[in-house]
C-alpha cells in the first residue's frame, strides 16, 4: 500500500489557489485537519485529510491526490544566495519551516555552479557580495538560456530605486532588508506558483 504524504499549507494553498494564510485560518477555524509539527508550531496537512476537505467543500480535487500519486510531485527547491552566513541561516530557516528543500550559497560564484546541479525553483539573492557580487549572477541567470526562465528575488539592503533597477536587469521581485517573515513566504509563493 502506498503511503500517503502529508502538505505543508503552501502546498495545499497552491491547490485551492488561495494564499496560505487563508489555509491557516481554516485550520484554526476546524474546518481544515492538521497538526502542528513539535518545536516549531508549523503546520502539515495528511493528504487524505486534504482530499476529504476538497471533497466537503466542492473543490476539484487534482488526479495526483486522487490517485495517491502525489509523492511524485516534487518539493519546492530554494537557493539562498548571501554573503552574510548569518542572513543567508535565517532565510534558510523560513523556508525549511514552511517544507522547502534550501540549499545556501555564501557567494557568486558557488551559486553559479550551484544553479546547474540543483536546478531550484527560486534563487535568493543578495547584491552586494565580495568578487562575484549579485548583479553579476543576475546577469548570468538571464543570458544563459538553461536558467532563464528560473525565479529570482533579490533580497538586499539597497536603496528601493537600486532594487527596482534588478527589475529590468531580469529579477523576479525584490525584497528589501530588514523584511518580516511573512512578506518572504508571501513573495516565493506567489513566484513559484507562477
Amino acid at each position: 500500500m502506498t503511503e500517503l504524504r502529508v502538505l505543508t499549507t503552501g502546498e495545499a494553498a497552491k491547490y485551492c489557489g488561495v494564499n496560505f494564510r487563508t489555509i491557516i485560518r481554516w485550520i484554526e477555524r476546524g474546518r481544515l485537519k492538521a497538526y502542528k509539527l513539535p518545536g516549531r508550531g508549523d503546520h502539515r496537512i495528511k493528504q487524505e485529510d486534504f482530499v476529504e476537505f476538497l471533497r466537503e467543500n466542492e473543490l476539484p480535487v487534482p488526479e495526483e491526490l486522487e490517485t495517491g500519486a502525489l509523492e511524485a510531485c516534487t518539493t519546492p527547491k530554494v537557493l539562498v544566495v548571501d554573503d552574510n552566513p548569518e542572513m543567508a541561516k535565517a532565510i534558510e530557516r523560513v523556508f525549511r519551516m514552511q517544507g522547502y528543500e534550501v540549499t545556501t550559497a555564501l557567494d557568486g560564484f558557488v551559486a553559479g555552479s550551484l544553479v546547474s546541479t540543483i536546478k531550484p525553483d527560486l534563487i535568493t539573492l543578495d547584491l552586494r557580495m565580495p568578487g562575484i557580487d549579485g548583479f553579476e549572477v543576475l546577469r548570468y541567470l538571464r543570458t544563459n538560456e538553461q536558467f532563464k526562465k528560473m525565479k529570482v528575488l533579490v533580497i538586499s539592503a539597497e536603496s528601493t530605486e537600486n532594487l527596482i533597477k534588478t527589475l529590468d536587469l531580469g529579477a523576479d521581485d525584490f525584497l528589501q532588508k530588514p523584511f518580516e517573515n511573512i512578506t518572504l513566504i508571501e513573495k516565493a509563493h506567489q513566484l513559484i506558483a507562477v
